[in-house]
């Protein structure tokens, strides 16, 4: 079967700098792939890239192909892109605010964005449909006649989350949608993502800096650093063994294990957007780099399993 989101050779830049460096990505039917790293490593410019939403001097090239549209995304002007967003192609961003129209009440917005796709065949049908959208978030009846200003943090995005499954996307993309919640919220709001994407059996692409919420919601993940992808592979394998050293990097950071295990940090920051050194974008910050690293890395692997680092973390052998 297709995969639902092809992206292939990815490169983003801003006049002679360059943001993102040939990006592969795939999504199939009913998976949950996450996309993780540091801020600044590219993660939500890959998002805006599939979205068509890069500001005008900002220019894609490479290819992204989405199922059950016929047209390269990559260069297709806002009237086509219009068509795609919010029908096979939703987004949930960080933010809900920006998100939702203050001035309108939230049935309304839900009921806007199925007639304008013409999912619903009338302002009654919509309606109906707003009303069983919020039962699934988890809200009730009454959060129709509601403002966004009226409703808690946690509210708006499930508020948001019922509209990007409103008209049942082949493709759900999430950025960073429970950064700004507390974690009985965020617990809540990442169950009802997977749920809602289960349940209509789309696909999720899931970017966060977290890896614990990784581990919880996606099957598949891919790392990014420097605004490319250093390290792919099933998220139990990627995180039990992992084999580029700026994933290991991660998750000696991170809370993931349990046990006194003392968190360490890496060294130094990550180069600012443009600014990547040559060959692995990784090497001013890695304890292990070496001449060669100055050299472009070539994969190791596939990108089902893959990763790209002259001197791999040791994998031992049962």
């Amino acid at each position: 079967m297709n995969d639902v989101l092809s992206v292939r050779g990815l490169t983003v830049t801003v006049r002679d700098k360059t943001l993102v460096s040939d990006v592969d990505l795939t999504v199939g039917p009913g998976e949950r792939v996450g996309l993780i790293g540091e801020s600044g490593s590219g993660k939500s410019l890959t998002a805006l890239s599939v979205l068509g939403l890069l500001p005008e001097d900002v220019i894609a090239s490479g290819s992204v192909r989405l199922t059950g549209v016929e047209h390269e995304l990559i260069g297709a002007d806002e009237r086509r892109m219009s068509r795609v967003r919010g029908r096979q192609l939703a987004m949930v961003f960080q933010e809900p605010m920006t998100a939702l129209n203050p001035t309108m009440r939230i049935g309304d917005q839900i009921a806007e964005a199925m007639l304008i796709h013409r999912t619903a065949s009338g302002r009654g049908a919509a309606r109906e449909s707003a009303v069983e959208l919020l039962d699934r978030v988890q809200l009730p009846a009454e959060t129709l006649r509601a403002y966004p200003h009226q409703l808690s943090g946690g509210q708006r995005q499930r508020v948001v989350l019922a509209l990007a499954l409103a008209n049942d996307p082949a493709l759900l993309i999430c950025d960073e949608p429970t950064t700004a919640l507390d974690v009985t919220v965020q617990a809540l709001v990442l169950d009802l993502i997977v749920k809602g994407v289960v349940a209509r059996s789309s696909a999720l692409l899931f970017i966060t800096h977290d890896l614990a919420v990784v581990a919880t919601v996606c099957e598949r993940v891919l790392v990014m650093y420097g605004g490319r992808v250093v390290e792919s592979g099933p998220v139990g394998e990627v995180f039990t063994r992992p084999r580029h050293r700026y994933t290991e990097g991660l998750l000696a950071a991170s809370d993931l294990e349990t046990g006194d295990r003392r968190l360490t940090t890496i060294p130094g920051n990550v180069p600012p957007a443009g600014q990547f050194p040559s060959g692995c974008v990784f090497r001013t910050r890695c304890r292990h780099a070496t001449e060669v690293c100055a050299t472009t890395p070539d994969w190791s692997g596939s990108e089902a399993t893959g990763f790209a680092c002259h001197h791999p973390v040791e994998v031992a052998h049962v």
